[in-house]
């Protein structure tokens, strides 16, 4: 790895969820605020709509407009070439996909790129290999496999993605646990889909461990399930506090720490804390990686 420090990009699968007021969006803010609310709190998406219909320029336009210079948008592959074709023949499904977030890539705000296989879509490191040869994966940056049948987990297979410099997506949920095998020179993805939330005291032992890998010189991409209830977002916002926590910003004011299990006031019974990540967290994270 360089000497370079990567930075931790966080966020849920999605944003538009009224039913995330008032616990993460306030009352007051409308839907068609949603998006610059969320952009305000946390650094990152992963956008599933891309999973069933590809945006228009005029759409994804809007949601570039609507986040920070330093917020990523990382979008998942349609399902046309993951679940229909199941990787098989799809250079050109795969042209209109890098084709439809191309303004994302030149607005320098384009995170990964996620491909998720079927549960049932067994090893195949051959048709693996033949899709990341593809002519058309060549424009494909950060490119991150969740793959949902234990077969793949196998040393063979965490080659073949080394060769392509693609990462392995490293998701825990209640069905399958992807071993953390990190294959990808530069970036790390995961997905954190445990149902319920996340501790204060887990999202502090998730942040120790994003940053022992962004210390390496790796981005680190973190995205929680999206549920009815706003305990993604406020998972990831408190991951983001814990790995502010304790660092005085640039300006030499302290940045407050995500509240310990065990802190007094501590709620116990709250999944995360739903504290407010801004500006100050922004800063810090902005000294840590030397920008």
């Amino acid at each position: 790895m360089s000497g370079r420090k990567g930075s931790i990009f966080a966020g849920t699968s999605g944003w538009a969820y009224p039913t995330w007021k008032p616990g993460f969006y306030p009352k007051e803010v409308p839907a068609r605020r949603f998006l610059e609310h969320y952009g305000e709190r946390l650094n990152s998406v992963e956008v599933n709509y891309t999973f069933r219909k590809l945006p228009e320029p005029e759409q994804i336009a809007e949601w570039l407009k609507a986040t920070p210079k330093d917020f990523r948008y990382s979008f998942k592959a349609p399902e046309g070439i993951t679940h229909r074709k199941r990787l098989r023949d799809c250079g050109p499904a795969v042209a209109a996909f890098l084709d439809a977030v191309e303004p994302a890539r030149k607005a320098k705000k384009l995170g990964l790129l996620l491909f998720q296989l079927p549960p049932n879509f067994k090893p195949d490191l051959e048709r693996l290999d033949a899709f990341l040869s593809l002519e058309e994966m060549r424009r494909a940056e950060r490119v991150s496999l969740e793959f949902r049948h234990e077969g793949w987990f196998t040393p063979e297979c965490f080659a073949l993605l080394r060769r392509h410099n693609a990462a392995m997506c490293v998701a825990e949920s209640e069905n399958l646990q992807t071993p953390e095998v990190h294959t990808a020179r530069g970036f790390a993805s995961f997905r954190l889909r445990m149902p319920g939330g996340y501790s204060p005291a887990e999202a502090a032992k998730q942040a120790a461990r994003f940053e022992a890998l962004a210390a390496k010189g790796r981005d680190v991409y973190v995205y929680y399930k999206h549920e009815d209830e706003p305990t993604g977002p406020l998972a990831a916002e408190a991951m983001r506090l814990a790995c502010a926590g304790g660092r005085a910003d640039a300006t030499g004011e302290p940045v407050p720490a995500a509240p310990a299990l065990d802190a007094p006031g501590a709620k116990a019974e709250r999944p995360v804390s739903g504290q407010r990540v801004s500006k100050s967290v922004r800063t810090a994270e902005k000294a840590r990686v030397g920008k």
